[in-house]
């Protein structure tokens, strides 16, 4: 009786809001009703199967995403591809090596779609159980009409179910978690604004309210927590190749762009002073922001980027008249090294130092500006509104909103072809699923072995993108397998040749291994599993203990499979792959960053850098995506994967907006400015291949603080300085404004050793930089020695 109590006190625990439960009632009804319908009324045990498999497949197998009229409608657009696969299964198993070849390919096609976003990586595993099971002898093509009949008839009666019998209710969706992160970061830009134009003393900081436990996070970053992948269900992740996922993607990354820029503006206000110019950006921000977040509701007013803009080229118009009270030069030689400093500047001149923190936090604040600007763009293409003309320059087109001008086939296929590489870890995983299912296919006809189906199931179900993760499966699974198999041998021996035992248990037994299984874990699901097929069997034709036998030998066959080609093939899954990946993205972020800033000084450009930099930054997220996935230990010294890949996505926007935004060649008037920028950004961009150098090394080698962060840090400052002894002509803060996206790319690189911020999408302020314990990331803290 206790051992009952703690059983159930364990699926309560597991299954709180009885979601799991619920399902299983589902599809025990529908899979039963169909079974029994064509089995016992109709006299039809082809179409028996098909109904019941067919709900167990893309009702127990498959993961399916949304409320109850989403699913239901998932559930009825998989018919065509259904109707595919059963006709295929059913005329390729005339011959054995004809099936196997059918496997490998429709295997392949089947594991690819998953390219196409969550929602298809959702279904694979029920598609691929649709062509397996038709294509097992005997080989009896007139039974496809039936076949056909009975997965009909169990698809649509579980999206009846779907609707009907407990409906799910829509989660909380991509657009109402942006919705709330852009009000919280709107009420940030507001406090920000309110400070810049206060007295100083008056910090700005994104912190719980008064008197709440230390180390909450603030109102904004408690609502990017909520954007992390980790935090959104798996199939609700805006993952997919539609312009509308892409652009809500893209608008997580510019409200976390646009906060931190907030938080770096509060850090510098003091050593700044009142600034109403920049004050009034801020405010502008914040509206356009606010805008954004009502706006990608569906049914909310569709925002404009008009208001935005204005703000942005009124700053541009003002931006040099409070940095030089006088209008005029402010001359001034450098203080010598180590004379004395203001701040994070060598300088000795408090004016001076006011005007370098001004000509800091104006980029600053029009870095947040053009974040609210993205986000509004992004809200556009994710609500189907007209976009203006691409501002990208013609030489590094396509620009960032590409996918917002081009038809939703193009979309698709370009997602289809650009993971078309053996680099890619969907690529890696359609080929291991394709091969082992086909090997399983190959070795069910060379062995004639009974109960193929099972081989196969066991080969789809057990197999991970990792050996050591098929491994781990693998015990379980067959200690299961081996406690249902003596369930089932005794069972059949007791009962021997009665149906109606099994016509009457099976209700009961389907009811609870599917509540049981996913609810307790491996072992208990196949265990539960092998004795509800031996019932589903016993009815078809007669049975005795063997089919316990035969259950048993099939799972073991099918998770050799599994191991052996994990083995073979890519057996590290994600992490060696995602370390291949991080320093190809940074490597070529080196390349954007420098190619950046030479097209702004009038030096060679290579072409095309940003446009690496962007397509690198897609790659290593689908990487990263299934490296979450699976187990890994975190050993002392782990890079922080978010923080790299935060580091790249940055990179391509800061580049993107300095380009769209800065003439080319504007800084080439000022010889001096223009050459210390491109040596501080060599030096930024060598810390970028160093550290992709590093990240590609043994996984168990820690990734150290790389010291060319801290120069490039101390370097970059300076600028600010320098800008401030030139005239107030505009193309002079321009300079400025690239030295402010460098300092905080720097930042964002120097996050990624310490391995301290969380790996699943929070962006905080980043650490100091190695030799600065002090510093904040926007370069408040002391500076390093001189040189």
């Amino acid at each position: 009786m206790s051992r009952t109590r703690a059983l159930l006190d364990r699926l309560r625990a597991r299954d709180p809001g009885l979601r799991i439960a619920h399902r299983a009632v589902r599809v025990t009804l529908v899979a039963c009703t169909g079974f029994y319908t064509f089995r016992y009324g109709l006299d039809r045990p082809t179409a028996a199967t098909c109904a019941l498999f067919g709900a167990i497949s893309l009702g127990l197998l498959s993961r399916i995403g949304g409320g109850a009229r989403a699913r239901a409608r998932t559930l009825l657009h998989t018919l065509p591809a259904a109707y595919l696969l059963i006709t295929l299964g059913t005329l390729l198993a005339v011959r054995p090596w004809a099936a196997a070849l059918g496997m490998l390919g429709i295997g392949f096609a089947v594991a690819y779609s998953s390219v196409g976003g969550p929602r298809l990586v959702g279904l694979a595993n029920g598609l691929q159980l649709l062509y397996i099971l038709p294509c097992f002898p005997p080989y009896r093509p007139e039974d496809l009409p039936l076949r056909l009949i009975g997965v009909t008839a169990g698809i649509v009666l579980l999206a009846a179910a779907e609707r009907l019998l407990w409906p799910v209710p829509p989660p909380v969706g991509d657009r109402e978690r942006i919705a709330r992160a852009a009000a919280s970061v709107a009420d940030l830009a507001a406090r920000t604004a309110a400070a810049v134009t206060a007295p100083p003393g008056r910090p700005v900081e994104d912190r719980a309210p008064p008197g709440a436990a230390d180390g909450r996070p603030g109102p904004a970053a408690g609502a990017m927590d909520d954007l992390r992948f980790s935090r959104i269900p798996l199939m609700e992740r805006p993952a997919s190749a539609s312009a509308a996922d892409r652009a809500l993607s893209h608008a997580a990354t510019a409200l976390r762009h646009t906060r931190a820029q907030l938080l770096r503006i509060g850090r510098v206000n003091d050593l700044a002073g009142p600034l109403p110019q920049a004050a009034a950006l801020v405010r502008a921000a914040a509206r356009a922001v606010r805008a954004a977040g009502e706006g990608v509701r569906d049914g909310g007013p569709v925002p404009g980027t008009g208001p935005i803009e204005t703000a942005v080229a009124d700053l541009e118009t003002v931006r040099t008249t409070p940095f030089h009270p006088d209008g005029g030069h402010r001359p001034g030689p450098a203080p010598a090294a180590g004379s004395g400093r203001i701040g994070p500047y060598r300088t000795t001149d408090p004016a001076e130092a006011a005007t370098a923190a001004r000509l800091g936090l104006g980029s600053m604040a029009l870095e947040a500006a053009e974040g609210a600007r993205f986000l509004t763009l992004a809200v556009r293409i994710s609500r189907r509104a007209p976009l203006p003309p691409d501002p990208t320059p013609p030489a590094e087109r396509p620009g960032p909103f590409w996918y917002g001008h081009e038809p939703a086939v193009r979309l698709w296929w370009a997602r289809f072809l650009a993971n078309l590489t053996p680099r890619s870890v969907y690529f890696q995983n359609a080929v291991r699923t394709a091969v082992a299912l086909a090997a399983a296919r190959l070795i069910v006809g060379g062995l004639d072995l009974t109960h193929g189906f099972w081989v196969l199931l066991a080969t789809l179900t057990l197999m991970r993108t990792t050996a050591a993760d098929t491994g781990m499966a693998l015990r379980p699974a067959l200690t299961g397998t081996l406690c249902g198999a003596a369930a089932t041998a005794a069972m059949l021996m007791l009962v021997g040749d009665r149906p109606l035992f099994y016509a009457v248990a099976l209700p009961v037994t389907m009811l609870t291994a599917f509540t049981v299984g996913p609810a307790l874990g491996l072992a208990w699901a196949q265990g539960t599993f092998t004795v509800v097929v031996a019932m589903v069997f016993a009815q078809l034709a007669p049975a005795s203990w063997q089919l316990a036998e035969a259950r048993l030998v099939d799972v073991a066959t099918g998770a050799a499979v599994g191991i052996l080609t994990g083995l073979c093939a890519w057996p590290l899954g994600g992490g060696r792959e995602l370390r291949r990946r991080v320093a190809e993205l940074l490597a070529d972020s080196a390349a954007a960053l420098h190619e950046t800033v030479a097209v702004l000084t009038g030096g060679p450009a290579a072409g095309r850098a940003v446009r690496r930099a962007r397509r690198s930054a897609v790659l290593a997220e689908a990487t990263y995506a299934q490296f979450r996935s699976e187990h890994h230990t975190a050993p002392p010294g782990t890079p922080d994967w978010q923080a790299a890949l935060l580091t790249g996505q940055h990179t391509v926007r800061g580049a993107e907006q300095l380009l769209a935004r800065i003439a080319p060649h504007s800084l080439a008037g000022w010889p001096d400015t223009a050459g210390a920028v491109v040596r501080d950004a060599d030096t930024a961009a060598a810390a970028f291949r160093a550290s992709g150098r590093a990240l590609s090394g043994s996984p168990d080698t820690p990734v150290p603080p790389d010291p060319l962060l801290a120069e490039a840090r101390a370097a970059l400052l300076d600028e600010r300085v320098m800008a401030a002894r030139l005239p107030p002509d505009p193309a002079a803060l321009h300079a400025v404004d690239t030295a402010v996206w460098l300092v905080g790319l720097v930042d964002d690189l120097a996050a990624v050793p310490a391995a301290k911020a969380p790996a699943d999408g929070t962006v905080s302020p980043p650490a100091p930089a190695p030799g600065r314990p002090d510093a904040h990331p926007d370069g408040t803290g002391p500076p390093r020695p001189p040189r």
